[in-house]
């Protein structure tokens, strides 16, 4: 019963992922464990912009290298199982997680005069960034595809996004279908114990007007930077039910 427990929550619910990387700090740090709300998405929620998603990797974001396992054909077997479960960690997933910039028909672009972000020709504000990154070193400009999503993370200058992947299917943006879930709260360390808001300079944006999608321009796109893949964690319940909070009426 405690098994078919775990996997349903693991499957439906919420499932926990370990941070192997800096490209969200300092909101996320490394070694930190997120909460990811695997629910909502069943019922019809889309991503808004300033979610912090986890999803899987569209073709070509994540580093290549695998180790090789010297674990013999029982305790192979019985990890498998456990890990499918959720009950213990996976290094085999093949998942990443970033912030929400721009859904579907949003124009992003970077940099307006002052060096900021725009959507829909608003400029935000990012408070969230790490100190000393500007909002991109590469300029671009993309109008989202329907049903697709542009992310970056938070530590820009160390976050293979979007802006990277704009030469591929889908001019870098990411396929609703391939959310995982919205990172809601880090739940560990106990110190670092918070929820993950929405910014309102990005939540609070209208509806862009125009639909479909433009061919992305860029320039001076740099190096890839490279990234490993999230870890799924081992699965927890917590004592506590977060509330998520009102958006503005469009």
């Amino acid at each position: 019963m405690a098994l078919l427990v775990a996997l349903v929550l693991k499957t439906f619910l919420i499932q926990v992922f370990v941070i192997p990387s800096g490209s969200m700090e300092q909101t996320i740090q490394v070694g930190d464990r997120v909460l990811v709300d695997k629910l909502t998405p069943w019922f019809g929620s889309e991503p808004q912009r300033g979610d912090v998603v986890v999803f899987k990797d569209p073709g070509g974001w994540l580093e290549n290298d695998r180790k090789p396992s010297h674990d013999g054909p029982v305790l192979s077997g019985t990890k498998q199982a456990l890990t499918f479960v959720g009950l213990l960690p996976s290094d085999n997933e093949q998942d990443l997680i970033k912030r929400v910039i721009g859904v579907g028909g949003d124009t992003v672009e970077c940099c307006d005069p002052q060096g900021r972000l725009t959507v829909n020709g608003h400029a935000v504000e990012e408070p969230y960034l790490a100190p000393g990154n500007p909002p991109s070193r590469q300029p671009f400009k993309v109008t989202v595809p329907k049903g697709r999503l542009w992310v970056m993370g938070d530590h820009r200058d160390v976050s293979a996004d979007s802006r990277f992947h704009m030469g591929n299917p889908g001019q870098g943006t990411v396929p609703l279908n391939d959310v995982v879930g919205r990172a809601f709260v880090i739940a560990w360390p106990l110190g670092r114990f918070h929820q993950l808001d929405e910014p309102s300079s990005l939540s609070s944006l209208a509806s862009a007007s125009q639909p479909g999608g433009t061919a992305p321009e860029s320039m001076g796109i740099g190096p890839v930077p490279t990234e490993p893949p999230l870890v799924m964690g081992v699965l927890g319940i917590l004592p506590l039910v977060f509330r998520r909070p009102g958006r503005p009426p469009k």
